[in-house]
């Protein structure tokens, strides 16, 4: 193949599909605002200081947890983690930014401990758990609550020990930045095939990346069309290739199949 060929592949690569992913379930949420975790079982449907707990398979809702709002302004996404709802939580839109990531017991969402990042370089808007680390994006916006002189090519995804200590830091490509603008990251979570899911604040699109070889950027791999419009996203643990999301206008949690874009 010639050069040239080669570079309208690669472009090809990233333009997304027409037909957006499957959408398999569709469960009312009242707390469908910020994202939502799963557990395989039940969903955790996330409201900036309110989680809702719902049964997969017939949409009941099980339990609530609220905790007022000068507490907890603004949660973001969550993940589950053994016994516990593992939830990134920030000050947004007040500067300075400032994050904490909040426990939750999975089985009665009553609030159980918290770890404080203080204030930070960007609000934490995604925790999550892969290959035995914790990993964490912290976003900068080009509008509301964003730092003064910054805007979302500030944002990274940080590697964490288990006391929350940085070990490595990623920025994000440009041309995923530019389709985010000027919002940034709101959800991600890592599939069995070793990239990260991630997904903007508006667009109905899902950006599979990838760690680089060497440098600092992530490298975008594929675009996925979806039937929602950003907010925070997590896989379904017991059906793979299975993603749920959020409809904030609808108050819906959705589940898409996501199986063709992923390796098998």
């Amino acid at each position: 193949m010639t050069r040239i060929t080669l570079a309208v592949l690669a472009l090809l690569s990233l333009a997304p599909a027409s037909e957006p992913a499957p959408v398999v379930y569709r469960i009312a949420a009242q707390e469908a605002r910020q994202g939502i975790a799963s557990d395989g079982t039940y969903i955790y449907v996330v409201d900036n200081s309110r989680i809702g707990k719902y049964r997969i398979v017939d949409g009941a809702r099980m339990a609530g947890w609220a905790g007022g709002s000068a507490r907890f302004p603004h949660l973001n996404s969550c993940t589950v983690s053994g016994r516990e709802l593992v939830c990134a939580a920030s000050n947004y839109p007040s500067l300075p930014q400032a994050s904490s990531v909040e426990f939750f017991d999975l089985k009665s969402l009553d609030h159980s401990r918290s770890h404080s990042f203080g204030i930070t370089e960007g609000s934490l808007t995604v925790i999550d758990r892969h290959a035995g680390y914790w990993w964490a994006i912290f976003a900068q916006y080009g509008a509301k609550g964003g730092d003064p002189g910054k805007d979302n090519r500030w944002t990274q995804l940080v590697k964490l020990d288990d006391a929350f200590r940085p070990l490595q830091r990623w920025t994000f490509p440009n041309e995923l930045l530019e389709r985010m603008e000027p919002m940034s990251a709101s959800g991600a979570s890592w599939t069995r095939d070793g990239r990260l899911a991630v997904s903007g604040h508006d667009l109905p699109e899902i950006y599979l990346v990838a760690l680089p070889e060497a440098g600092t950027t992530l490298r975008l791999e594929t675009i996925v069309p979806v039937a929602t419009h950003g907010q925070a996203i997590d896989w379904d643990p017991r059906r793979p290739g299975h993603l749920w999301s959020i409809s904030r206008p609808e108050r819906t949690a959705v589940q898409s199949d996501l199986s063709r874009w992923l390796a098998p």
